[in-house]
């Protein structure tokens, strides 16, 4: 896991270097054998899940705060949120902190996934928009879908896995 975030960090600073190329990175994951990708530069940290402290009376698929160096970061359990059968966290489950805006304020938050894969990039050309129907996923949790080799990466918009209320309950909870 450590050469992910190395390969991440490397990817982070060379992506405003080739900002001419109109390639986009995303990190992809697993989550109930299928494949997920959110913007590099949206990612914070990858890190080895470890137990979190719970808040009472939050929905299920927020599985309580993590103390990050400081700073409480709410985290998603994805399958949860996805409506996805729960499985028992492995070794290889990680969180993956993201950031975002809200209120004009940016927001960290983590998201529990089954296994981080690779870094991967898109051209634009290679991003097919989101479907109407037919995922197990809500398609507004989507922003597109890319294809890599024989399978389809589904790429998420990390703004829209929080509605706006659900982002000001947390943040009421964490703060």
């Amino acid at each position: 896991m450590t050469q992910v975030i190395k390969q991440e960090q490397s990817l982070r600073e060379t992506a405003g270097k080739a900002g001419d190329s109109q390639v986009n990175q995303y990190l992809t994951f697993s989550l109930a054998d299928e494949y997920y990708g959110v913007d590099i530069l949206r990612v914070q940290e990858i890190k080895g899940w470890t137990p979190v402290t719970q808040i009472p009376n939050a929905p299920a698929y927020l599985k309580g705060v993590l103390n990050l160096r400081g700073v409480i970061v709410p985290i998603v359990d994805l399958r949860m949120r996805f409506n996805l059968e729960s499985v028992e966290y492995t070794p290889t489950t990680v969180v993956i902190v993201l950031s975002l805006m809200h209120e004009d304020r940016e927001r960290t938050f983590g998201i529990v996934v089954d296994a981080v894969s690779d870094v991967l990039n898109f051209a634009p050309e290679d991003i097919r928009p989101k479907p109407d129907f037919g995922t197990v996923v809500d398609a507004d949790f989507i922003s597109g879908l890319a294809t890599l080799d024989k399978s389809m990466v589904m790429l998420l918009d990390i703004d829209r896995l929080l509605r706006p209320e659900e982002l000001s309950a947390i943040s009421r909870a964490t703060e």
